[in-house]
Protein backbone atom coordinates (compact mmCIF):
# COMPACT_ATOMS: atom_id res chain seq x y z
CA UNK A 1 0.00 0.00 0.00
CA UNK A 2 1.32 3.36 -1.13
CA UNK A 3 1.73 6.14 1.40
CA UNK A 4 0.89 10.16 0.39
CA UNK A 5 4.31 11.49 1.64
CA UNK A 6 3.50 15.13 0.48
CA UNK A 7 1.04 17.58 -1.09
CA UNK A 8 2.92 16.60 -4.43
CA UNK A 9 1.64 12.86 -4.21
CA UNK A 10 -1.35 13.88 -3.13
CA UNK A 11 -2.15 16.30 -6.20
CA UNK A 12 -1.19 13.16 -8.16
CA UNK A 13 -3.38 10.64 -6.88
CA UNK A 14 -6.39 13.72 -6.66
CA UNK A 15 -6.22 14.10 -10.36
CA UNK A 16 -6.38 9.66 -11.32
CA UNK A 17 -9.68 8.64 -12.61
CA UNK A 18 -10.56 6.14 -10.05
CA UNK A 19 -12.03 6.72 -6.17
CA UNK A 20 -9.69 7.26 -3.27
CA UNK A 21 -10.14 6.02 0.25
CA UNK A 22 -7.46 8.03 2.45
CA UNK A 23 -6.53 6.54 5.56
CA UNK A 24 -5.09 9.38 8.21
CA UNK A 25 -2.96 7.43 10.78
CA UNK A 26 -0.03 8.09 12.86
CA UNK A 27 2.27 5.08 14.29
CA UNK A 28 1.72 6.01 17.86
CA UNK A 29 -1.89 5.23 17.25
CA UNK A 30 -3.31 2.13 18.58
CA UNK A 31 -6.76 1.92 16.75
CA UNK A 32 -4.51 3.40 13.48
CA UNK A 33 -2.07 0.20 14.45
CA UNK A 34 -5.11 -2.13 14.39
CA UNK A 35 -7.11 -0.56 11.42
CA UNK A 36 -3.64 -0.97 9.55
CA UNK A 37 -4.18 -4.58 8.60
CA UNK A 38 -7.92 -4.19 6.87
CA UNK A 39 -6.79 -1.18 5.20
CA UNK A 40 -3.99 -3.26 3.66
CA UNK A 41 -6.16 -6.45 2.60
CA UNK A 42 -8.64 -3.42 1.37
CA UNK A 43 -6.34 -1.91 -0.86
CA UNK A 44 -5.13 -5.73 -2.54
CA UNK A 45 -8.36 -6.53 -3.29
CA UNK A 46 -10.15 -2.97 -4.98
CA UNK A 47 -6.42 -2.97 -6.71
CA UNK A 48 -7.27 -1.08 -9.79
CA UNK A 49 -10.87 0.12 -8.96
CA UNK A 50 -9.93 2.28 -5.98
CA UNK A 51 -6.52 4.08 -5.21
CA UNK A 52 -6.27 3.52 -1.45
CA UNK A 53 -3.21 5.38 0.08
CA UNK A 54 -1.85 6.27 3.81
CA UNK A 55 -1.39 9.67 5.35
CA UNK A 56 0.67 9.94 8.33
CA UNK A 57 -0.68 12.76 9.91
CA UNK A 58 2.73 13.76 12.03
CA UNK A 59 4.49 13.69 8.10
CA UNK A 60 1.73 15.61 6.52
CA UNK A 61 0.49 18.13 8.77
CA UNK A 62 -0.50 20.30 5.72
CA UNK A 63 -3.02 17.73 4.45
CA UNK A 64 -4.25 16.49 7.46
CA UNK A 65 -5.26 20.51 8.42
CA UNK A 66 -6.50 20.70 4.85
CA UNK A 67 -8.78 17.43 5.57
CA UNK A 68 -9.64 18.94 8.66
CA UNK A 69 -8.62 15.73 10.43
CA UNK A 70 -9.05 15.92 14.96
CA UNK A 71 -8.98 12.27 15.49
CA UNK A 72 -7.25 9.53 13.78
CA UNK A 73 -7.71 6.69 12.18
CA UNK A 74 -9.91 9.07 9.43
CA UNK A 75 -11.17 7.48 6.09
CA UNK A 76 -11.69 10.14 3.49
CA UNK A 77 -13.76 8.49 0.67
CA UNK A 78 -12.99 11.18 -2.78
CA UNK A 79 -14.45 10.36 -6.11
CA UNK A 80 -14.18 12.80 -8.95
CA UNK A 81 -12.30 15.31 -6.37
CA UNK A 82 -15.25 15.39 -4.26
CA UNK A 83 -15.29 14.19 -0.56
CA UNK A 84 -17.93 12.06 -0.58
CA UNK A 85 -18.10 10.24 2.58
CA UNK A 86 -15.73 9.61 5.95
CA UNK A 87 -14.97 7.56 8.77
CA UNK A 88 -13.67 8.15 12.41
CA UNK A 89 -12.42 5.35 14.76
CA UNK A 90 -11.44 2.17 14.38
CA UNK A 91 -14.83 0.22 12.43
CA UNK A 92 -15.51 -3.02 11.23
CA UNK A 93 -14.02 -4.09 7.18
CA UNK A 94 -17.61 -4.34 6.37
CA UNK A 95 -18.71 -0.49 6.72
CA UNK A 96 -15.24 0.29 4.68
CA UNK A 97 -16.48 -2.33 2.01
CA UNK A 98 -19.95 -0.49 2.15
CA UNK A 99 -18.60 2.72 1.32
CA UNK A 100 -16.13 1.47 -1.32
CA UNK A 101 -18.44 -0.42 -3.40
CA UNK A 102 -21.14 2.64 -2.87
CA UNK A 103 -18.38 5.02 -4.66
CA UNK A 104 -17.92 2.03 -7.13
CA UNK A 105 -21.83 2.14 -8.26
Amino acid sequence: MKTVENKEDFNKIINADRPILLDFYADWCGPCQSLLPTVEKLAKEYEGKVEIQKVNVDQNRELAAEFGVRSIPALFFIKEKELIDRINGLVPEKDIKEKLDKMLN
